[in-house]
């Protein structure tokens, strides 16, 4: 089921008039399609919300968000930005197109929140609280979710480090080992340098967390835990909003445990932050 566009042209001569309807609809639109909710692939096809999840159990799929999921891959894989761009057009028309881009980001987090793995969730907040070293590695527009992360993990824990190239972090991961854990963070399209670095770290020992799109990243071969959050967003910027959410959530909850040690450390900053005037008042 690699290739699903392939798999969909190969099944219309036994698709009903409905399927067939939504079959050609998505090969004709390849590259918006696997943006759409089920609800704006509904409207545009004109059949039911029902009719699209029968569409996807029919091709072999568990639900529309699989399929989806299998469209994303396929299509992300070869789209450039400049192709992404030009998209963007198509998809978000006209002043409604605001809108859509804000509905888009709720489905983004509403889609995290359904396919999100408390067990996994919990395994990385138990090892981050245990680890000797935390290391976070992310790069271009994934750099953003890094510095947001280090930031806060870095008053919660000690010895919290933020890599962002290869070149700047080979000589702090030297020692790197089973008692450390490596956090990488990336989104379709995916880096190199991410995927080298986590490679490097599961062959050292370390426990290695993947925040990524979903199952099909090639962050996941290397990792022990992963964090799955949706970032589909026909344009050519990538859609954080839902990473964060699960970002805030996973230092929420290492917080949490760490309970009073937290609080102490807070309250020695803010004395501190006070004697500079670091905030306005």
């Amino acid at each position: 089921m690699s290739n699903v566009y392939q798999l969909i042209a190969s099944k219309i001569p036994q698709m009903s008039k409905s399927q067939v309807k939504i079959a050609k609809y998505i090969l004709e639109h390849p590259n918006e399609v696997p943006f759409f909710t089920v609800g704006k692939l509904a409207e545009k096809t004109g059949v039911s919300e029902a009719t699209i999840v029968r569409f996807a159990n029919f091709l072999g799929y568990s639900g529309y968000p699989e399929l989806q999921q299998y469209m994303q891959h396929s299509v992300q894989k070869q789209l450039t930005t400049v192709e992404r761009l030009q998209m963007s057009h198509h998809v978000y028309e006209h002043e409604k197109g605001i809108y859509d881009i804000f509905h888009d980001d709720i489905h983004n987090i509403k889609s995290t929140m359904e396919r999100l793995d408390v067990n996994a969730f919990k395994q990385a907040v138990h090892s981050i609280l245990k680890a000797e070293r935390t290391y976070i590695v992310a790069n271009r527009s994934a750099t953003s979710l890094g510095i947001f992360l280090h930031y806060y993990l870095q008053i919660i824990l000690n010895d919290v480090y933020l890599m962002n190239s290869i070149e700047a972090g080979a000589e702090k991961i030297y020692d790197i080992n089973e008692k450390d854990v490596m956090i990488g963070i990336s989104f379709s399209r995916y880096t190199n340098s991410t995927i080298k670095m986590l490679s490097y770290g599961k062959k050292q020992g370390a426990t290695i967390i993947a925040i990524t799109d979903h199952l099909l990243s090639p962050l996941v071969p290397y990792s022990d835990i992963v964090l799955t959050a949706s970032s589909q967003m026909p344009t050519f910027i990538d859609s954080f909003v839902a990473p964060l959410s699960l970002i805030n959530a996973l230092i929420t909850f290492i917080g949490k445990e760490k309970g009073n040690d937290v609080q102490r450390k807070l309250e020695e900053l803010e004395t501190i932050w006070d004697h500079f005037g670091v905030f306005y008042k």
